[in-house]
C-alpha cells in the first residue's frame, strides 16, 4: 500500500498527538503543540481535521483500511470467523499503547462510536439479515471485550479470546436432512 503526501501529513499529526498524549494530559494539548511536534503548519492540521478528536478517528479509519486491505476472503464458516477475529485482536494488541492513551484520556467513546458506525455500515453493505440492534451487539461486544482485555495488558491468549468471541455470535447451521 503506497501513501500520498497527504497521508504522510496525517500520519505525522497522528504520531505527534499520541507522543504528546504520552507526556501530557489530553485536555492540555493544543493544536499548536500537535503541529509543532508533527512539523506541519496549523493550516495543514485544519485541512484534514476540525478538532483533536478527529485525529483519533482518523487513526481508527487508517488502521481499518490497512486491515481490510489485508483481508483476502469472505468468511464462510466458523473457522473463517475465528481467523478474522484473531486478526482483529492481533492488530488491537499491536496497537495497545495508543489505546491505553485513549483510555487514559477518557476518549473511549470515540472508539465505540467508530465501531458502531462501522458495524452498521457493514451490515447494510453486506445485507446481513439482522434487526436494527444487531450491529450494536457486535460493536458493543468487541468494544467491551477489547477494553477489558486492555485493562489486563492484553495478557490473555488471542486464540482463546477469538474462539470465545466467535462462540458468542456464531451458531452452526443445522445439518440438512
Amino acid at each position: 500500500m503506497e501513501y500520498s503526501p497527504e497521508e504522510y501529513s496525517r500520519f505525522y499529526i497522528v504520531q505527534a498527538l499520541f507522543k504528546l498524549m504520552h507526556e501530557y494530559e489530553y485536555e492540555k494539548i493544543s493544536v499548536t503543540d500537535i503541529t509543532n511536534k508533527a512539523g506541519v503548519g496549523r493550516a495543514t492540521f485544519y485541512r484534514y481535521f476540525k478538532r483533536k478528536e478527529d485525529v483519533i478517528l482518523y487513526y481508527f479509519e487508517h488502521n481499518t483500511k490497512s486491515f481490510m486491505y489485508e483481508q483476502r476472503f469472505y468468511p464462510r464458516c466458523k473457522a473463517d470467523y475465528v481467523a478474522i477475529v484473531t486478526n482483529v485482536l492481533t492488530l488491537f494488541q499491536q496497537q495497545k499503547e495508543p489505546f491505553k492513551l485513549i483510555r487514559k484520556a477518557r476518549l473511549e467513546y470515540i472508539y465505540l462510536d467508530y465501531l458502531n458506525a462501522n458495524f452498521i455500515a457493514t451490515f447494510e453493505r453486506d445485507n446481513f439479515p439482522a434487526g436494527k440492534f444487531q450491529p450494536y451487539l457486535y460493536s458493543g461486544m468487541l468494544f467491551n471485550v477489547s477494553m477489558a482485555w486492555l485493562e489486563n495488558d492484553c495478557a490473555e491468549p488471542i486464540a482463546e479470546l477469538a474462539e470465545s468471541i466467535v462462540n458468542a455470535i456464531y451458531f452452526e447451521p443445522a445439518p440438512k436432512a
